[in-house]
């Protein structure tokens, strides 16, 4: 995390976003869920949740990094809880 702090130190631009995609085979056929949650890279670490990126990803339209937030305001937004929402709308169309 200090490295690309360090490296984007003069960047304007610090546009990010974390990306998940689950894939499910059922009877031969692929099926892909994508969860992405876009936000920015934070000008320092924040936060104690979380793990990985958490304390330097500021989810957009908010002001706390994913580290800041609970379990539940976190996996409301972030890319895993949405591909895992799809995934499970999924299952409930198939009837599985």
């Amino acid at each position: 995390m200090n490295k690309l702090i360090d490296a984007l130190a003069f960047e304007k631009n610090r546009n990010a976003q974390f990306r998940t995609v689950i894939c499910l085979i059922i009877n031969n056929q692929q099926h892909l869920f994508e969860g992405i949650a876009k936000g920015e890279i934070a000008a320092s670490k924040s936060g104690s949740k979380g793990f990985g990126y958490d304390p330097i990803f500021i989810p957009s339209g908010f002001n706390t990094t994913f580290a800041e937030m609970t379990q539940a305001q976190k996996n409301s937004i972030s890319h895993r809880g949405r591909a895992v929402e799809k995934l499970i709308a999924f299952l409930h169309e198939q009837d599985v």
